[in-house]
Order: structure tokens, then sequence, then C-alpha cells
């Protein structure tokens, strides 16, 4: 069985549990990381609990959920290995695993409407990274990390 893990603040916990319950049905076993409520908490605690996670190789992608999306975005992508893409619509979310091989979907819980969350969800596990001459590009991001994070 396919695992996942997921992650929001406050903002995005409606959408979340959306998710959370489609990801269920689709198969995959998840993990929630929280937040459990829509009790206002800092968005930074729950990103960096799915994003180290999926960094350390405990999980290969992960989903985090907050207003906008971009404060999980910044945080995610703070950890070594992650590769995390805010995506507001179907074509971002293809784009971002086809060429970029995005592991954390981040997705806006204040402009993102169910039935787009979870067909976003749907395209962005379904897609398969295309390597060649993304996979060159892949390198030098993550080689950048390594020079800059020394």
């Amino acid at each position: 069985m396919d695992q996942i893990i997921i992650g929001s603040d406050h903002a995005g916990f409606p959408l979340k549990e959306i998710v959370k319950q489609y990801l269920t049905h689709m198969g995959y076993a998840v993990t929630d990381a929280g937040t459990g409520s829509p009790e206002s908490v800092d968005y930074p605690d729950f990103g960096a609990i799915v994003a180290q996670r999926v960094s350390a190789g405990e999980f290969d992608r992960g989903i985090l959920v907050c207003g906008s999306g971009v404060g999980m975005s910044i945080v995610a992508n703070k950890f070594p290995g992650v590769r995390a893409a805010l995506c507001l619509d179907e074509e971002t979310a293809r784009m971002s695993r086809l060429h970029n091989d995005a592991n954390i979907l981040v997705l806006a819980g204040r402009r993102t409407e169910e039935k787009r969350a979870k067909s976003i969800v749907r395209l962005w596990l379904n897609t398969e990274f295309e390597g060649g001459r993304h996979q060159g590009r892949l390198d030098k991001i993550a080689a950048l990390g390594k020079r800059l994070y020394k």
C-alpha cells in the first residue's frame, strides 16, 4: 500500500480533512501530521514535520495545506531533497511532477475548492517524473543546495 504524509495549519485544516479522506478512498495509507482542529496554530510547525519526514526518506511524498499555500511552500523547501510545489490548478500539478519531480504538493486551503483539490491531488499522484534533461536540472538544484548549506 502506498503511504503519504499530510499536514496543515488551521487555515488548511478543512481542506486537509477532505484530501485525507480522498487519499484513503484511493487506497493510500495516510499519516496525519496535524493540525487536528481549526484552532489557530503556526504553519511552520506542521510544515516542518511533513518536510522533515519526506527529507529523511520516511515518505516518498507529502501534502501540505495552509491558507495561501505560500507559507508551507517556503517552510518545506528549506529541507534537503524536498521539492515542494504550490499547485493551484491541474496543469501546475502535472508539470510539478513531470519536470520537477515534486515530492510535496502544497495546496491553498482558502483558494482551492474541493472538486479542484481532488483533481489536483489525483493528477499529481498519477504523474510520473519525465527524467532526461529534467534530471540534470534537478541535479544542479541539489548541488546548489549542498554548496549553500555547507
